[in-house]
């Protein structure tokens, strides 16, 4: 990209699908961001635009794309636990996160090799955190709340790996099942200095 994309273009990158990155404009903003490598257009119908690597980039880059409580401003993320004050779980909620996962499945079938929906996509590998609590959150796991108990998921040094807490080892052994059936490998492991269990996911790659 030589420039920056301008205002109506940013608009159209702030306000894509958090899940898949599907983006909805003008065909001459859809047509521009892919110019500028930051999008592209799916070769299978209905054609529609996703962003790239980079349009993800772009779209963090934002303020308005901080990481940020569920209940924030009517944008939908995946809640990882430990958010201030996090709401509970109602119907509107569980809608929200079912149509992120099934987005995300959607994206997995548009943008996996054979189409597969069994192992996690090129998004979910870049956006590791949020993708490994969408699967959590999906599969009707609590996040982790005020009181300690529920997930937590959390980035580490390694490449292509979260790890993930919990209160306990039913917890623990709950979510790596869950990540497993998603696509994800998981394996449990102890904090040296604390000699806290936790668990260390990363994508399935075949």
């Amino acid at each position: 990209m030589t420039r920056p994309p301008t205002a109506a273009q940013r608009r159209v990158i702030d306000a894509a699908d958090p899940a898949t990155g599907r983006l909805r404009g003008t065909p001459a903003q859809l047509a521009a961001l892919v110019r500028h490598g930051l999008a592209f257009r799916h070769p299978r119908p209905p054609h529609d635009h996703f962003l790239t690597p980079a349009g993800h980039r772009v779209r963090e880059s934002a303020p308005e794309a901080a990481p940020e409580p569920a209940s924030g401003a009517g944008v939908f993320a995946a809640r990882v636990g430990g958010e201030d004050a996090a709401p509970a779980s109602t119907a509107a909620r569980l809608r929200e996160v079912r149509g992120a996962w099934q987005g995300l499945l959607e994206l997995r079938r548009m943008t996996n090799p054979g189409g597969a929906t069994d192992r996690p996509c090129g998004w979910e590998r870049a956006h590791l955190v949020r993708a490994a609590a969408l699967a959590l959150e999906a599969a009707g796991h609590p996040p982790e709340g005020p009181d300690g108990a529920g997930y937590r998921v959390r980035a580490t040094p390694q490449p292509e790996a979260v790890a993930v807490h919990g209160p306990d080892e039913p917890t623990l052994r709950a979510c790596a099942a869950t990540l497993e059936t998603a696509g994800w490998q998981a394996g449990e492991y102890t904090e040296p200095r604390t000699r806290a269990r936790y668990l260390l996911a990363s994508p399935r790659r075949a």
